[in-house]
């Protein structure tokens, strides 16, 4: 084996030129498949940290009645039924699931007043948060502190507001001042903010107008003093942070099916129901207009492999021409069938993988190019490298076979007098 990978290398060498164009078709191809597929991968990271914001992995369950969402400040317009309650034990058994990070259980409200001397924050959102909060929702302290045990247990009325909150109320993202929420004094003891990696991309018009309670702000309290603030009952809000993007869907529906337990329509005379926001599902459906265009690309640039297989069966029918003495030779004096055909497959494999290793380097590079030039997102696939380098091995032995063939049975009287 090691002998017929020299005696390739040193025929590859002894004709650099014709060896170079031989191999050109396929590093042309394989550099075409390293820089889409990196395309391909780059794009679809992309369209992941545009919905759901790198390493965020939260998911939302919110109750539904009927085909819409329960409106938390308003309720069901024309129903008189309660809303489901979540137990502690939902509660546990949902932050016990596989893949769950961490699960947080909290009220909000869009439409309760708060006030800062005799200025109104109108836009934000205020919320009743459990402990689990901040950490489910990617959120730390910049100054101040966070909530601690003894505000719940004691009721205490205090609050956080995160950056944009205190830019808007007052003008300055450092504060200790007492608010009012829903006409109770509460003190904020603490301005959040959160991780670059838990906030939302917002490239257009519309992801701005989704986002805008965020860019507004919000202002939290403890959950335990959420009915002082607020004077009539409402249903918690649910989200989950799983432990990857691609255990989302997965654990919002494990979620889902836990909150739905216990849920009797026809006694409350409602439709609630529990749903799970399945962003991946969304993501998934972009990934895939955004691949079944490029796999068309694909199978063109694989057009280039075939050319190239074509090309080294060619050069190879004329390496046996060329050295037919030479084999005859061999056999002459005891080489088998199997020795020539094994020499002969061996320098083809030789010829396309060094073309397949260039043509990947090539690739990384053209897909670098591509990128800084359009400013298209990419992502160099691993699978995709070793792939291309084993597929351009197979080139050769699939495209060298009838050459080797060819030399292999050869008669050694008849290559020996063709000198």
């Amino acid at each position: 084996m090691f002998e017929n990978i020299r005696l390739a290398f040193q025929g590859i060498w002894s004709h650099k030129m014709r060896s170079f164009l031989t191999m050109l078709g396929i590093i042309i191809g394989i550099a075409s498949i390293i820089a889409i597929v990196s395309t391909i991968k780059g794009t679809s990271e992309q369209i992941k940290e545009d919905l759901i914001g790198s390493g965020n992995n939260t998911v939302q369950v919110m109750l539904y009645d009927g085909d819409s969402t329960y409106d938390m400040d308003y309720g069901s317009y024309g129903s008189s039924a309660t809303p489901p309650v979540i137990s502690d034990s939902q509660k546990t058994a949902i932050g016990d699931l596989d893949h769950v990070i961490s699960s947080t259980f909290y009220y909000s409200s869009q439409s309760a007043s708060v006030y800062y001397k005799n200025t109104s924050f109108q836009g934000g959102t205020v919320y009743g948060i459990d402990s689990n909060y901040l950490k489910t929702m990617g959120y730390l302290v910049q100054s101040g502190r966070g909530f601690v045990q003894k505000d719940y247990d004691s009721y205490r009325k205090v609050a956080l507001v995160d950056s944009n909150a205190a830019q808007n109320i007052f003008g300055s993202e450092s504060c200790r001042e007492t608010i009012e929420v829903g006409s109770e004094p509460y003190i904020i003891v603490g301005v959040i903010t959160q991780s670059e990696d838990s906030m939302p991309k917002i490239n257009t018009i519309s992801e701005y107008e989704e986002y805008s309670q965020t860019i507004m702000g919000s202002v939290m309290i403890p959950d335990i003093t959420w009915p002082v603030a607020f004077k009539f009952d409402q249903p918690q809000n649910v989200t989950v942070r799983a432990d990857s993007t691609d255990n989302m869907s997965s654990v919002g529906k494990a979620a889902e099916d836990i909150l739905n337990t216990g849920i009797q329509n026809e006694k409350n005379k409602s439709n609630f129901k529990y749903k799970a926001e399945d962003i991946m599902e969304k993501v998934k459906n972009l990934q895939k207009l955004s691949e079944s265009t490029n796999q068309q690309l694909i199978w063109i640039a694989s057009i280039s492999l075939l050319v190239g297989g074509i090309g080294v069966m060619n050069i190879m029918l004329v390496s046996v021409t060329e050295r037919t003495s030479e084999i005859g030779l061999k056999k002459a004096i005891g080489a088998r069938k199997k020795v020539i055909l094994g020499q002969f497959l061996t320098e083809a494999s030789v010829l396309t993988s060094i073309g397949g290793i260039i043509g990947v380097v090539l690739g990384i590079i053209l897909s670098k190019m591509v990128s800084q030039v359009s400013g298209a997102p990419t992502a160099i696939s691993v699978p995709a490298i070793i792939g291309s380098v084993v597929f351009s091995m197979l080139i050769g032995l699939i495209f060298g076979l009838l050459p080797s063939v060819k030399a292999a049975n050869l008669n050694p009287i008849d290559a020996l007098r063709s000198e």
